[in-house]
């Protein structure tokens, strides 16, 4: 199972804890991940990545051991860490101006 951390607007939307988790099969990417997690709360479809281009929406990061992992290839390997479960993975609502 994969740990993920959620923001607390999504976390409201979605009627669930801080920390959720869900079950992927294959190889643990970004889009598989986010694919578990819409399928599992299909509230949250739409409000991570665009329904049709699939893009990770502005204004939201991913953070996997302490590292924006945001801008990386989505279907990149999670690291080791996350994929065993002893890590999280962290979806952040980013925040602008001063």
């Amino acid at each position: 199972m994969i740990r993920v951390v959620l923001p607390q607007h999504l976390r409201t939307l979605a009627g669930t804890a801080p920390e959720v988790q869900v079950a992927v099969d294959g190889p643990v990417t970004q889009r598989r991940v986010l694919d578990a997690l819409e399928e599992d709360y299909p509230v949250l479809r739409g409000t991570l990545r665009d329904q049709t281009t699939q893009r990770r929406r502005p204004f939201i990061r991913f953070f996997a051991c302490e590292e924006d992992i945001s801008h990386r290839p989505p279907d990149e390997l999670l690291p080791t860490s996350v994929v065993s479960g002893r890590e999280p993975l962290f979806i952040v609502g980013a925040m602008a101006g001063g």
